[in-house]
């Protein structure tokens, strides 16, 4: 296998990027965010579909691994504005080893006709077999089941993450395919986490209004969400960075710390 090691300082790209009104569309129905605010410019979670058109060429070349999200950085310096065109590259900026799992740090620009619009960094846990630890098969709700979320809480089915992979390409097929999923050490397929992202960064994007809400947001994924379990998103405001949590009365998901614009 490969030496990863060799990949640090490949780039990849640039590449054109448009932000597609058919996507976005897609993007804000499987989020649950608001069509109406969001009319001539994209949400900030959908900086996530800058990110694939990138993460494919690199996580191409880790196909006979397991390859697991676990960290992610964005910042914003302006709107993603509607039809407008972006140049996308990507980076390999380090990989270190630790317990036969490879971290590997990949960094993102998104640059528009006045420079860098957005960037980000993304942390991917590299490792050369399935977990062995793996404890239960789950089985696969059907395809259109959200487990009847109460008011305020979001879930996603099965087919919901197909939308949101269409809408992103994020085609890992972890998000879609049970036998993938298992490979990988999971009990069945997972809710892709820069969906799980786009929730919390649309909480935090209601403390602002205007098309550009969002300074930078740093997100830790913290354990798998699985297909039809609805969870609650909840915003702890401070002074400085707001807090936002994706959680069950058992387990917290994911937490965000998102600074806003202005």
């Amino acid at each position: 296998p490969m030496d990863l090691s060799d990949l640090v300082n490949r780039t990849y790209g640039p590449y054109r990027w448009q932000v597609c009104e058919e996507n976005v569309s897609d993007f804000l129905r499987v989020t649950n965010d608001d069509p109406d605010r969001w009319a001539s410019a994209a949400p900030p979670g959908f900086i996530a579909a800058a990110l694939f058109v990138v993460a494919p060429d690199l996580l191409g070349q880790l196909t006979d691994r397991s390859v697991i999200h676990g960290e992610q950085t964005f910042h914003w310096n302006g709107p993603l504005s509607m039809d407008s065109q972006f140049e996308v590259s990507g980076k390999v900026t380090r990989v270190r080893e630790r317990a036969g799992v490879a971290f590997v740090g990949f960094d993102l620009d998104v640059a528009g006709g006045r420079g860098e619009l957005a960037g980000g960094s993304s942390l991917f846990l590299v490792s050369g077999d399935a977990a062995a630890d793996l404890k239960e098969e789950r089985s696969e709700p059907s395809p259109l089941e959200r487990g009847n979320p109460d008011p305020g809480q979001k879930s996603m089915s099965r087919a919901d993450l197909i939308t949101y992979a269409a809408s992103t390409r994020d085609w890992n097929p972890i998000h879609w395919d049970h036998i993938s999923a298992l490979a990988a050490g999971l009990p069945g397929v997972v809710v892709h986490g820069l969906a799980q992202a786009a929730w919390a960064m649309a909480a935090a994007a209601a403390l602002r209004e205007g098309d550009h809400p969002l300074a930078s947001a740093r997100i830790r994924f913290r354990s798998p969400l699985f297909p039809a379990m609805p969870v609650d998103v909840r915003v702890t405001e401070s002074e400085g960075p707001v807090t936002v949590r994706v959680s069950d009365a058992r387990t917290e998901y994911l937490s965000a710390r998102i600074e806003l614009a202005g």
